[in-house]
Order: C-alpha cells, then sequence, then structure tokens
C-alpha cells in the first residue's frame, strides 16, 4: 500500500528545551488538519535535560507519523534544520522552535492559503509571549505579494511555510557557519527566489515564546557573529539584485537591524578595544553596500550614525549616541518656507565636523510630523522653475524679427 505524500512537514531543532516542549509538541498534536497530511520532523541536538526521551515518548502516541533523530551537539539551529530538511517528503515545510508553539488551525490555514493562491512562501501572523514579535507586516492578510511590495523583509525568522520543491530546486539549506541570523539568510534567499508569497495577518499562526532561563538562541552570541550576519546578508541580496532602487530597499533590512544596533547605547559602554573592532568590521560593509538610496530610506538619527560609521568618526559618532540614548526630541529647523525640515543632532552645521546638511534633512514621512513642513514643496518648486524656463525659451522663439 502507499502512502500520501503528506502536506507539511513539521522540522523542528531541539535542545534542552524542556519543559517548553510540552506545549510545543501539544501544539502540533493539536491541529486541525488531518494528522495523515502531517509529518513531524523532531532532531534532538545532543540535549541532556529529557528532550529526547520526551520526543520518542512523543512519537510512540502522536496520531501523525513522527521520526525522532538523536545526534551530539552540533553547536547552533541550522545543523538540526538541515537535518530535518533532507528528510522531509512534504509538498511543503515549516520550521517550528521547540520552545514556541503553533496557533491552532496554523498549518491548515496556511497550506490552504499557499495552494489557493499557488504561492511558494507563506507567513502567518506571530504573536510573542514574554518577549516582543515583529508587527509591520500584520496590517492585512495578502494573497500575493513579494519582498518589494511589503514589509515582509521585517521578518527574516524560518517560522515561514515554505513550499519544498522551491528548496529542493535551488539547493537551499542553512549556513551552518553562521551562529546567529542563519534564518535571516535562508529567509531571504527563499523571498529573492519565490514565486509570490502570502501573508496570513488575521489569525495567530505562531506564539513566538521567550524563555524564563533567558537562553533562546537569538539572545546569545557575541558582537562579532552580529557583523557575521549582516555580511553574509548583504553579500546575497547583493548576489541577488544589481545595484540601484531594488537593492538599496532590501539593504535598509541589515543595515538597520542588524548593524546599527552595535553603535546604539551598547556602544557607550564598550571599551576603547571595541569600539575600534566594531568600525574596522562595519568599514568594508559601509565600503560596498551603504549608499544615498539606502541612507534616504533612514530616520535621520538612524542616517546620522551610520555616515559617521563610514566616515570612520567614532569620536562624532559618541555625541550622536548619548543624545539619542537620553530620548531627547531634536529640534526642526524649517528652511525654504517649509519645504525643508532639518533636525538638529549633534554636530549639525558644525564646521569642525564637516557633515553635510544633507545627513540631516528629514524625508518626508518624519517631517510630517512638523507644524509648518509643506509636503511636496521641493517638489512644486522645482516644477515651477521648470516651467518658468520653457516659457522663456518659448517666449524667445516666437518673438518676432525686429
Amino acid at each position: 500500500m502507499t502512502v500520501a505524500q503528506p502536506d507539511v512537514s513539521v522540522i523542528i531543532g531541539a535542545y534542552e528545551a524542556m519543559p517548553y516542549l510540552i506545549e510545543c509538541l501539544a501544539s502540533v498534536e493539536a491541529q486541525t488538519l488531518d494528522p495523515e497530511r502531517i509529518e513531524v520532523i523532531a532532531v534532538d541536538d545532543g540535549s541532556t535535560d529529557g528532550t529526547g526521551e520526551y520526543l520518542e515518548e512523543f512519537a510512540q502516541r502522536a496520531p501523525m507519523h513522527v521520526l525522532v533523530v538523536r545526534q551530539e551537539n552540533s553547536g547552533g539551529p541550522s545543523g538540526p534544520r538541515n537535518v530535518g530538511l533532507a528528510k522531509a517528503s512534504g509538498r511543503y515545510v515549516f520550521f517550528l522552535d521547540a520552545d514556541d508553539r503553533l496557533g491552532p488551525e496554523a498549518l491548515e490555514r496556511m497550506v490552504a492559503m499557499a495552494d489557493r493562491a499557488g504561492t511558494d512562501v507563506v507567513l502567518g501572523k506571530v504573536e510573542g509571549v514574554n518577549r516582543s514579535a515583529p508587527k509591520s507586516m500584520w496590517g492585512k492578510t495578502v494573497e500575493r505579494t513579494d519582498v518589494f511590495s511589503s514589509n515582509i523583509k521585517f521578518t527574516l525568522s524560518a517560522q515561514k511555510l515554505f513550499r519544498r520543491a522551491l528548496l529542493e530546486r535551488h539547493g537551499m539549506r542553512f549556513d551552518e557557519s553562521l551562529f546567529t541570523g542563519e534564518d535571516a539568510l535562508f529567509t531571504m534567499e527563499a523571498y529573492l527566489r519565490a514565486d509570490g508569497v502570502s501573508v496570513v495577518a488575521g489569525h495567530t499562526c505562531y506564539y513566538l515564546v521567550g524563555r524564563d532561563d533567558g537562553k533562546h538562541v537569538t539572545k546569545s552570541g557575541s558582537y562579532t557573529l552580529r557583523f557575521d550576519s549582516a555580511r553574509a546578508l548583504m553579500k546575497l541580496i547583493a548576489e541577488h539584485l544589481p545595484a540601484g532602487g531594488r537593492r538599496d530597499q532590501l539593504m535598509v533590512r541589515p543595515f538597520l537591524v542588524t548593524l546599527l544596533p552595535q553603535f546604539g547605547p551598547k556602544f557607550l559602554t564598550d571599551s576603547e578595544e571595541i569600539r575600534r573592532h566594531k568600525f574596522e568590521l562595519a568599514k568594508p560593509l559601509m565600503d560596498a553596500y551603504w549608499t544615498e538610496g539606502v541612507a534616504q530610506r533612514l530616520k535621520v538619527h538612524e542616517r546620522l550614525r551610520l555616515h559617521l560609521v563610514a566616515e570612520q568618526r567614532p569620536e562624532l559618532l559618541l555625541d550622536v549616541v548619548k543624545f539619542v540614548k537620553a530620548k531627547k526630541q531634536a529640534a526642526a529647523l524649517l528652511e525654504k518656507k517649509g519645504r525643508r525640515v532639518y533636525l538638529v543632532y549633534p554636530h549639525f552645521r558644525d564646521k569642525a565636523a564637516g557633515i553635510p546638511d544633507s545627513v540631516y534633512l528629514a524625508e518626508p514621512r518624519e517631517a510630517r510630523a512638523f507644524p509648518g513642513y509643506r509636503e511636496g514643496g521641493v517638489d512644486t518648486f522645482m516644477r515651477r522653475a521648470v516651467r518658468k524656463a520653457r516659457r522663456v525659451l518659448t517666449s524667445r522663439e516666437v518673438r518676432p524679427a525686429a
């Protein structure tokens, strides 16, 4: 008798996951998708707290097929996920962390969405439990979008539904040399290669659980690992997209989420040696990928800090970080009859610092908060100037000969 291909392979990498694993597996068992349409591949990555034993117990009683793999500790989440992916047979795969849990009906809703829309990746709404979760992409359910037309670039965790044929066609696996940000690399590549992405925003599909012991993997690791992660993601984006607006749009993510925090409040307490090392690590990334197009997509204080990193000006950066940490509102300077709003952060128009005014110029989305700002004014001014020039040229062309 032949066994029908399951709709979804749920891949669980587990390390020292007790007692969170109990609720995790209960959320899988409670799914409304027919158990025959689900397979679970659970990889115990060398746990010593009973995780492996609990997985084997679950496999004996679960209504769906469960495969348990037990192995020596690999040192990170990529290895277990890759082991699970190699053994998966479902049309789709879903990566479930052992300390998190699925929402009710999550798999049924996501599989139905992928089948209906024909998309390769489905994002189900995520809620945080004792920790924060991404929010900007859950405004509405969208059957088909892409990484350029939405905010999905700001959720690059691996807890998505992926069409397995997409992953196999491109030989996609998690980078085992990275110990943080490996999921961002994998998910961004999937977004870039996907024939459409769907967003299920009206139903919570995933609960991101903050561990009481603080051992969640994304909280661990030294600052050098963050630079490794940023470097890998920037390189991937550059390999897939030529220089220009679309590349700049995606580069915002590693600059804003991965690189900029290294030059936030923590920078004030770093030793001189670490500050110097951070600048050294950032330099090749700024030289290769920091562009005017990326800069314009950031808020003024974000742009200013990264500008100073690009210019290798740590002494000026310290003043800016202190100002930002104090949560002060920078004064607004309106010029050109309100068409331009400059935010007066440290070193604005300081001749010794020599920072261009353009670094302090608020883009419309930030400038709108300030009374007196005239949106579209610069463009209107330019259009009037062009019309006036055309009138002058036209009058010269039709002027009768003397």
